[in-house]
């Protein structure tokens, strides 16, 4: 890798290995010193894992753009060691189907920023935040950096467990511009993007407002994946400081398939029937109630589970701004102040058949007068046909709120050889979310699963809504003992109080005998003291080592993600006694995770090989209070609900990445990682009877694999570059992956390649046009079929699938002006 500056050499020595390859093209053609845009394919590109305790790489606007320009932030770490990312569609931007691990923590372990600004747990319908492509245009995006192991004391999360991925938004311009890009591509795939920049405006302030929209048909049904999207950022520098504020707005609608059921997520007479694929049937309406063959509003037997719904969407539309201020008193103190707010509203919708999953019996809580004989006897699912618009479909929707707000001061004080870093964060929030039945009707506006239900309900089954407070101070000092040894020590607080209550409580049946209800109620959690220590030692201005111990924490959920509200959540459990159980006996899942590594990095005279740089890090993680939903609470069957802790995690591992250098033009990047995630202990569920003695029934999770994360995993990258040209093969292989908390059903390895190339166009100096490029890529190479994502469904038996999605190409085009 080349650097312009060498006297920023030693600072920028220890970029990571898994970078280098990914940047190693521009790299070699930034040495020329052409354009300073990332959007002609030649900056320089600086990658930081630098004066860090602990592993953290970093890649820029450029690299993410080259796994598909309008590629998720999220989805470009995919190639980073130790990272699985998958989802249905080829930018990564799919919600419902997600699956992110990272030394096995999965999504929801994990914490998420945008310029410091918190983004939740990024799980599906989650309730307090939002996905990073929807706060932020993936073009407007400068840098995304993974802490793989502990992320810093300072980032504000409540769900970092395994570490943080913390993206930064691009800077304005001091040049007036103008950037515009356009994406064609296969199944209809249309992205247009536009950012003007201001240049310097007067009174030192510049900024930029760019606009997207994008569409793409769904490659195995007939449903469009579009939205639009708006960012602005202003900024102003002066001699006390640089004030910030950033605004965007999204609205998205999204199209979801449902999974494929096997084993035993699907019903034992249907086993045969596991389609690769289960598209909805929108807009074949007719065939929304022809298929129903199975009687009034009721899918064919012989599909079980694996019926097609009629259609089913999420809908989501955010607000986001902050307003930033780092304020320089005096020389060598930095004192940042933040306000921010996000507003989301949105839905996930769904049309389908009225006779599946127990749902007569819910329908009968609340009309009882339908039923005749039984709830689901023909006279009755008839009756439920009729209320629900005759179609023998009904429209479910499960809506959602946030509205949150909060504040963050940190200061920086370089004192001498210590860095003394402190600051806290707050966020007050007031999640909501209700589960509403509407008739199938265009009355209702519901015959689209792009359109929001207008008419009267059938039926709100619930309505919760929360209120919770989130603090987290943070107190950390980096000292520099010697000019090549550094220590450092801190700690944070994790503090929160969450509130819940339901203005619209679940009915239930009327053979019920003792009601039950969804609780209410408040739940403290706090962690006054979760202490990080850390080194970072250079032995020789071609090596660092680093060594970090750090503990986080999980805080409690107020709803589940995916699921709807049942989920691993208290207010979940369908009794007020469970509730007041879990507050008792519950403790909130925490990590202690230990890391070290050594990063190198050579310039070579061997021929052909002219550098190497490379790292390799192990780590150690005990996961412990690993929260379970042993029995969820279900409507239908009304028992005694139990989410407690099971025990905990034990996770070894080690990540080796290496990149060969080939002259200017070839790179050649690989990384290995293994991951061992073991469930240390058993645990139990009910109890059943065996010669008159009642004995608890044991889970033997003790000792297996923590489904969904392989053990072996391998990222390569081959670069090449010519002049104007230049190319990239990308792999990224997945092994093997128990999809079972018992490991006796596991989905096979895939190794998927993706193909980049692109072409940077010569432009007069003085013309019109500062800068033009077209890239071309292309997703899935060898078109490999497979399970992309998996869900887990039970202990042993079966679980659910989404399907790998096929070869695509796309080509963009780029202009600057």
């Amino acid at each position: 890798m080349i650097f312009r500056n060498p006297g920023a050499r030693r600072a920028r020595l220890w970029a990571t290995s898994a970078v280098a390859a990914l940047l190693a093209a521009s790299a070699a053609q930034a040495a020329d010193g052409a354009a300073d845009d990332v959007d002609t394919g030649v900056s320089e590109v600086v990658v930081t894992g630098i004066r860090e305790t602990r592993s953290t790489v970093a890649l820029e606007s450029q690299q993410i753009q080259r796994v598909l320009p309008g590629a998720s932030p999220l989805k470009a770490i995919q190639f980073l060691p130790g990272v699985i990312y998958r989802t249905a569609d080829p930018w990564g931007n799919n919600e419902q189907n997600l699956s992110l691990f990272v030394h096995g923590f999965s999504t929801q372990q994990l914490g998420y920023t945008l310029d410091g600004i918190p983004l939740g747990d990024q799980q599906y319908g989650n309730y307090n935040g939002l996905s990073v492509s929807r706060a932020i245009s993936s073009e407007n995006v400068s840098r995304v950096t993974l802490s793989s192991g502990a992320g810093s004391l300072g980032v504000a999360s409540t769900s970092n467990l395994g570490g943080a991925i913390e993206t930064l938004s691009r800077d304005p311009s001091a040049e007036r511009g103008l950037n515009v890009r356009a994406t064609l591509g296969s199944y209809e795939a249309n992205r247009q993007f536009i950012r003007f920049d201001s240049g310097e405006i007067g009174y030192g302030f510049r900024g930029y407002v760019s606009y997207l929209h994008q569409d793409q048909r769904a490659w195995d049904f007939d449903g469009h994946q579009r939205g639009h999207q708006v960012n602005l950022k202003v900024m102003r520098d002066d001699d006390h400081g640089t004030f910030t504020f950033f605004a965007g707005w999204q609205m998205k609608v999204e199209p979801n398939e449902d999974a494929t059921s096997f084993g035993t997520a699907q019903t034992a007479a249907a086993q045969g029937f596991t389609p690769y694929t289960r598209p909805f049937l929108y807009p074949d309406l007719a065939a929304c109630s022809s298929t129903l063959t199975g009687g009034p509003g009721t899918p064919n037997p012989a599909q079980g589970n694996n019926f097609s719904n009629c259609f089913s969407a999420a809908q989501r539309e955010d607000i986001i701004s902050y307003v930033r201020y780092a304020w320089k008193p005096f020389e060598g103190v930095t004192w940042t102040n933040t306000a921010y707010y996000h507003y989301n509203f949105g839905r996930g919708i769904v049309a389908g058949p009225i006779n599946t999953a127990g749902l007569p019996a819910l329908f009968a809580t609340y009309y009882p007068n339908l039923v005749v004989g039984t709830a689901t006897s023909p006279a009755t699912l008839q009756n439920i046909v009729n209320l629900f618009g005759g179609s023998g479909n009904a429209v479910r929707t499960t809506e959602y709120r946030i509205n949150r707000g909060g504040v963050q001061s940190n200061v920086v004080w370089q004192l001498g050889d210590h860095n003394i870093q402190a600051g806290g964060w707050f966020e007050h929030n007031e999640p909501a979310q209700q589960r509403a039945w509407y008739p199938m009707t265009a009355a209702n506006n519901d015959l689209s699963p792009y359109n929001v239900p207008r008419g009267a309900k059938a039926l709100t089954q619930y309505a919760a809504e929360f209120f919770t407070n989130d603090i987290q101070l943070y107190l950390q000092d980096q000292w520099k003992v010697l000019p090549n040894l550094t220590l450092q020590a801190g700690f944070k607080s994790s503090l929160q109080d969450a509130n819940g209550k339901f203005p619209v409580n679940q009915r239930n049946l009327p053979t019920v005998a003792v009601p039950v209800r969804y609780p209410t109620g408040s739940i403290t959690s706090n962690k006054w003291f979760l202490p990080q220590v850390g080194v970072l030692w250079d032995p020789t201005e071609h090596e660092q080592v680093f060594v970090n111990a750090q503990q986080n924490m999980r805080q409690f959920i107020p709803y589940g993600a995916g699921s709807g509200f049942y989920g691993f959540s208290a207010w979940s459990l369908g009794t007020q006694a469970a509730f007041e159980l879990f507050k008792d006996t519950v403790k909130p899942e925490t990590s202690w995770t230990y890391e070290a590594g050594l990063r190198t990095r050579h310039t070579l005279d061997a021929g052909f090989l002219t550098g190497f740089d490379g790292q390799i890090s192990v780590y150690h993680v005990k996961f412990r209070n690993r929260l379970l939903n042993i029995a969820p609470f279900n409507f239908i069957n009304p028992a005694p609900a139990l989410l407690a802790n099971v025990g905990g995690v034990t996770t070894n591992g080690i990540d080796a990445a290496g990149t060969l250098q080939f002259g200017e033009h070839f790179s050649l990047y690989n990384a290995v990682s293994y991951n061992k995630s073991k469930y240390d202990d058993d645990y139990q569920s009910g109890t059943t009877v065996v010669g008159g003695v009642t004995t608890p029934v044991t889970v033997a999770t003790g000792g297996k694999q923590v489904p969904l994360t392989p053990k072996w995993m391998n990222k390569t990258v081959l670069r090449f570059n010519w002049g104007n040209f230049g190319a990239s093969l990308a792999g990224d292989y997945v092994g093997k992956r128990p999809v079972t908390y018992l490991n006796d059903l596991s989905i096979k390895s895939m190794y998927l390649f993706d193909l980049e190339a692109n072409y940077t166009f010569e432009v007069p100096a003085d013309g019109v046009i500062k800068g033009a490029r077209v890239s071309a890529n292309i997703t899935n190479l060898f078109d490999k079929k497979g399970v992309s994502t998996a869900v887990v469904t039970g202990n042993s038996g079966g679980y659910n699938a989404f399907p790998q999605s096929p070869r695509m190409g796309f080509v963009t085009l780029s202009a600057d002006f």
